[in-house]
C-alpha cells in the first residue's frame, strides 16, 4: 500500500519518520522542521488507518492490519536508502521488520513497540478507548504537551481506525527484542518504558545497539521533552 506522506526541507541528505499507534505525521511537526534545518528533506507517513492513508482491506482487523502489513507499506512507499530513518513505538516496530529492505544509513527507534514490559497494562481494548477521550483526558496523560500538541492528538485520534488496534491483540507480545542491528541503531528510551526494561537495554547494547535515555520523559518523548529528544540525537543526524 502506498502510503500518505507529509515532507518537510528540501536538503540533500533523507530522513523518513515513522509515528506509533493513534497518530499520524502532524505529531512530528516540531522534528520535521527540526531536522529540515539540519539539511535533511524529510519524509513522515500516515501508517495505514491512520491520517489520510487509505483503511486496511479485508473482513476482520487481523486481515487489514498487523506488523508485517505495516512494515510492507513502508518498503512500498519510502525510498531505499535514506540517511535516518526514526520510528517511534508502532513505527518502531514496523521500522524494524523494513529496515533490511529500506536499508537506512542509521536507525533510531524511540521507544519502540517491540515487546512489553508490563504484560497486560495497554491492551487493544484500552487503545481503542482513546477514540473518545476529551482533551482535559489529554491534558491529564500528558501534562508536558503544548495546547496544539492536543489540538493535533485529538485530530490524529479522530483519524485513526480504531480496528488497527483490535488486529494488534495476537500482537500484545511480540517475539521480543531483535537480533544484532541490521543496520547502526539507536535506541531511545523515556526515564520509565513500559515496554523496553533496564534488563532489555543492556540486553540491546550486549548486541550491538546504542541505547539512551531521555530522563524526564514520557513514551512519546519527541512530545514530551523535544529539546530532550533532539540532544539525545547527537552524533546520529
Amino acid at each position: 500500500m502506498r502510503l500518505n506522506t507529509h515532507e518537510w526541507g528540501s536538503g540533500d541528505r533523507i530522513a523518513v519518520l515513522v509515528h506509533g499507534i493513534m497518530s499520524d505525521h502532524r505529531t512530528w511537526r516540531k522534528v520535521g522542521p527540526a531536522l529540515a534545518e539540519r539539511g535533511y528533506r524529510v519524509i513522515a507517513v500516515d501508517l495505514r488507518g491512520h491520517g489520510a492513508s487509505p483503511r486496511g482491506e479485508g473482513p476482520a482487523p487481523v486481515d487489514r492490519y498487523g506488523p508485517e502489513l505495516f512494515a510492507q507499506d513502508l518498503v512500498d512507499t519510502l525510498p531505499v536508502g535514506a540517511d535516518l530513518a526514526i520510528g517511534h513505538s508502532l513505527g518502531g516496530l514496523a521500522l524494524l521488520d523494513a529496515v533490511d529492505r529500506l536499508k537506512p544509513a542509521r536507525a533510531v527507534y524511540s521507544d519502540p513497540a517491540w515487546k512489553f514490559a508490563q504484560p497486560g497494562l495497554f491492551t487493544p481494548s484500552a487503545f481503542t478507548l482513546f477514540k473518545r477521550a476529551s482533551r482535559e483526558q489529554i491534558k491529564l496523560l500528558s501534562p508536558r504537551w503544548e495546547e496544539v500538541d492536543v489540538d493535533v492528538e485529538l485530530a490524529t485520534v479522530a483519524a485513526w481506525d480504531e480496528d488497527s488496534a483490535l488486529a494488534l491483540a495476537g500482537h500484545q507480545e511480540p517475539t521480543g527484542l531483535p537480533g544484532a542491528p541490521a543496520v547502526p541503531s539507536l535506541v531511545q528510551l523515556p526515564g520509565r518504558s513500559f515496554l523496553i526494561t533496564p534488563e532489555d537495554a543492556e540486553e540491546l547494547r550486549g548486541l550491538g545497539y546504542e541505547v539512551r535515555t531521555v530522563e524526564d520523559s514520557g513514551h512519546t518523548i519527541h512530545r514530551d521533552d523535544h529539546e530532550g529528544f533532539m540532544a539525545s540525537l547527537d552524533g546520529w543526524i
